[in-house]
């Protein structure tokens, strides 16, 4: 144990760890490194979370199903959210296409975009089916939980 540490403050207690676990389940993390002196503690969770440069982002795990919710405007179209806290990357590399464009149609299983979350590139799908109306993010952009991405005019 660490010197000035209290017997209570062990990092490795079996309730701080699964306090720990709960919130990555919580907030939809892959991974979490901690350190506190010479302490240190590095979490996964799910399959091997695959880590790439900006050039070119490899996805890591499927995301959690990308929060799908009512727009704010009344003319039947959805929204594609964020699931995460992020950047934003409409296109794999610098040098690809946008994964989607206005006027193109998408499936459930389409892939929008990447987010990036502490170093893990995340491929997010459609989770559902339409015409995209708008992309309401500029490429690079942060993102927060639930912030309106994309635009959708559902399938009848």
């Amino acid at each position: 144990m660490s010197k000035g540490k209290q017997p209570g403050d062990n990092v490795f207690d079996l309730e701080r760890i699964r306090d720990i676990v709960k919130l990555m389940e919580e907030h939809d993390l892959t991974e979490v490194d901690l350190q506190q002196g010479d302490d240190r503690i590095k979490l996964g969770r799910g399959g091997p979370a695959a880590v790439a440069p900006a050039a070119a982002p490899a996805p890591a795990a499927p995301a959690a199903a990308a929060p799908v919710a009512p727009a704010a405007v009344d003319d039947g179209s959805i929204t594609i959210n964020a699931p995460m806290v992020g950047t934003f990357y409409s296109k794999a590399n610098p040098e690809s296409e946008p994964f989607v464009q206005v006027g193109q149609m998408i499936s459930p299983d389409t892939i929008v975009c990447i987010v990036e979350a502490m170093k893990v590139f995340n491929e997010i799908p459609a989770e559902c089916s339409g015409k995209v109306l708008e992309v309401l993010v500029a490429d690079q952009q942060a993102v927060d939980f639930g912030k309106p991405m994309f635009r959708i005019q559902p399938n009848s």
